[in-house]
């Protein structure tokens, strides 16, 4: 029966992964750095940023801006210099992503209703953070300045803005990076477990007991495709309980749409993988150009870059790119509640990358058995 044999290669499959202290490695190691360096490390909020501050005024205006800055918990240490050098030099030395100048007129040209000018020099080698540091002193600077007599003069009339973020109201970044780990290591495992599965057989010399097996080619390849599968499905499930058990991401959209979906992001990996075990001769080789594919895949996957920020001939690339499609659906079913419509339109891109990977990892495969 074609059921039995196919069982019998898929357990085969499973064996040589998990009896390989290597492959073992792969299947544990790599998730949990992920899931410890990306959860906690891999950040983009910017908090304790340490400020140098040159208050060459006296008076109570530069003092209650040096006050302000003090109090705002984004900040972390505040260096207080007496000399323009020392300012230099703290950006120099890569002490402080900021450094303020308050003139020595601040406050009297606050009180005269003039101008009052602040110098901020930003470490520009620390671009994404002197940019976020840079709002955070727009806003102090200009609720300060709506405090003077010249602010209340020129706005009469209180007006009271009232902030809400849909989705994520805390903007706990954890909410955001913890469910696209879902997509992100199991683009890791299938593909690894994958583009090694037929370049080992070659290594070790069973890839000709196959060929002379009672199995036929479509049942080898769908083999080859069920065991990944399987694998990528339980780190699947795990990350989705850490998720929710461990970071308490909420999971507000449909968990069988999710896994539905991920059921053709998989084989769109793995037909991938294949697709590079089949061009392979060594595992070596195999590694290295599943990690040769995986690393473009992450950067033009929207996971750490808005994919509207690359450049115009950059961005048709990714419609090639299965992780870009998964990465929409995970975090949209975990904290959105994605409607099913949203899921499928995303779905069909992957069904056509799964289609198309798989039909030419088994054309390749087909013509090395000729």
């Amino acid at each position: 029966m074609w059921w039995t044999r196919l069982k019998a290669l898929i357990i085969k499959e499973l064996l040589a992964i998990l009896r390989d202290p290597k492959g073992r490695i792969i299947l544990i190691v790599p998730p949990i750095a992920q899931l410890v360096v990306f959860s906690f490390a891999a950040t983009l909020e910017v908090t304790n940023v340490d400020v140098a501050i040159l208050n060459r005024d006296s008076g109570r205006w530069g003092q209650e801006l040096v006050y302000r800055i003090h109090a705002r918990p984004t900040f972390g240490r505040i260096f207080m210099v007496d000399s323009p050098d020392a300012l230099r030099s703290a950006i120099d030395m890569q002490q402080v992503v900021a450094a303020i100048q308050i003139g020595p007129s601040f406050s009297r040209d606050i009180e005269a209703s003039a101008s009052a000018d602040i110098q901020i020099i930003f470490d520009g080698r620390k671009s994404n953070a002197s940019q976020i540091v840079a709002g955070y002193l727009a806003q102090i600077v200009g609720e300060l300045a709506a405090e003077t007599p010249a602010g209340k003069r020129a706005a009469p009339v209180s007006v009271g803005v009232t902030l809400r973020n849909w989705f994520n109201p805390n903007l706990n970044y954890k909410w955001f990076i913890v469910p696209n780990l879902v997509a992100a290591i199991a683009l890791l495992i299938g593909l690894i477990v994958s583009a090694l599965s037929i370049a080992r057989e070659r290594e070790l010399g069973t890839f000709d007991q196959l060929l002379v097996s009672p199995l036929r080619p479509h049942e080898i390849l769908a083999g080859k495709v069920i065991a990944p599968m399987m694998i990528g499905l339980v780190h699947m499930t795990i990350f989705i309980l850490a998720a929710r058990l461990v970071f308490s991401v909420p999971l507000r959209g449909s968990l069988l749409l999710l896994y539905g979906s991920g059921l053709f992001y998989l084989l769109s990996v793995i037909g991938v993988g294949l697709l590079i075990s089949a061009l392979s001769t060594t595992q070596q080789q195999a590694i290295l150009g599943a990690f040769l594919f995986m690393v473009p895949a992450m950067l033009l996957s929207g996971f750490a870059t808005p994919i509207e920020n690359m450049p115009d001939w950059l961005q048709p690339l990714t419609r090639v790119n299965p992780l870009r499609y998964f990465l929409v659906i995970v975090i949209g079913v975990f904290i959105k509640a994605m409607p099913w419509q949203e899921i499928v339109s995303n779905t069909i891109p992957l069904a056509l990358i799964a289609i198309t990977t798989m039909g030419m990892a088994s054309w390749l495969f087909r013509r090395r058995l000729e």
